[in-house]
């Protein structure tokens, strides 16, 4: 049973300066609630109730967020303003939460490292905040924990992109075992249009066997001094198995500004005013 998630939040956000500058671009909000919380409610709702933040400088306002403010409650205890607090009271006294300090960005591989001694040997899921999903049914991870009861191996979330876009991610060639469900056969990382295997994209939703954590270790630097977890999981699909799946539902990339505008616009046509 998966029960832990790891959030990778030590990085700068400077596409969206001079905002982030003093404000952690995961406590952007959409309408009226951080980016970082619609994860981490993502996460809870799949069973994955010990969250682990993967944390740097400058960030401690994700912390103070999933934490009680005695003043503010007080202030407005009793009123009608104290349902909006219901969402994250509920995640406050559901979910337990911890820390560890990323001090060098050193790509994503790293940062999932860095969170080992809070994971321990065990499987568990990564959500990567800037990528807001909502499923159809179940969320994408609640749609990704089942088929890891099922298969008991790595999965990658993916979704098909532009073939002009295929440079922005990390993009996986697979055989198709059932609809929506591909066995890897290779993942490059951030290919050219023509290099690109296909265009199945991965997106910022992961489940990964523990075993990662020695993949992650064998794995050299790549561009620019970062270690990508794209590569430790071609080795791990290389050596036994890694599915991808073509999750249901809808994903806005928020770590872009016009994904961002996109998202704030859907949230607040049918989340926001349908409360």
């Amino acid at each position: 049973m998966i029960r832990k998630c790891l959030f990778p939040v030590a990085g700068y956000g400077t596409r969206f300066l001079p905002a982030t500058k003093s404000m952690p671009k995961e406590m952007l909000p959409i309408v009226n609630k951080p980016l970082v919380q619609y994860g981490v409610e993502e996460a809870e709702a799949a069973g994955l109730n010990n969250i682990t933040f993967v944390t740097g400088r400058g960030k401690r306002a994700i912390a103070d967020h999933f934490d009680i403010s005695y003043e503010l409650e007080h202030q407005i205890s009793g009123s009608s303003k104290e349902q909006y607090l219901e969402g994250i009271r509920h995640l406050i006294n559901n979910v337990n939460f911890s820390f560890t300090r990323q001090n060098n960005m050193l790509g994503l591989g790293h940062a999932i490292l860095t969170g080992e001694p809070l994971i321990g040997d065990e499987a568990f899921g990564v959500v990567l905040a800037d990528d807001l999903c909502f499923g159809e049914d179940d969320g994408v991870m609640a749609q990704m924990v089942k088929l890891y009861n099922q298969f008991r191996c790595t999965i990658v979330a993916i979704e098909e992109v532009p073939e002009d876009e295929v440079h922005k991610y990390g993009v996986i060639k697979g055989e198709s075992m059932m609809d929506g469900l591909f066995r890897v056969t290779d993942m490059v990382e951030k290919p050219s249009k023509e290099e690109a295997p296909s265009n199945l994209a991965i997106i910022g939703r992961y489940i990964l066997t523990p075993d990662i954590f020695d993949k992650i270790r064998n794995t050299p630097p790549g561009r620019n001094g970062e270690v990508q977890i794209t590569d430790a999981i071609l080795q791990q699909a290389k050596e036994g198995c890694v599915l991808a799946y073509k999750f249901k539902g809808k994903r806005f990339d928020c770590g872009s500004v016009d994904g961002f505008v996109d998202a704030t616009n859907h949230c607040y046509k049918h989340i926001y005013s349908q409360g």
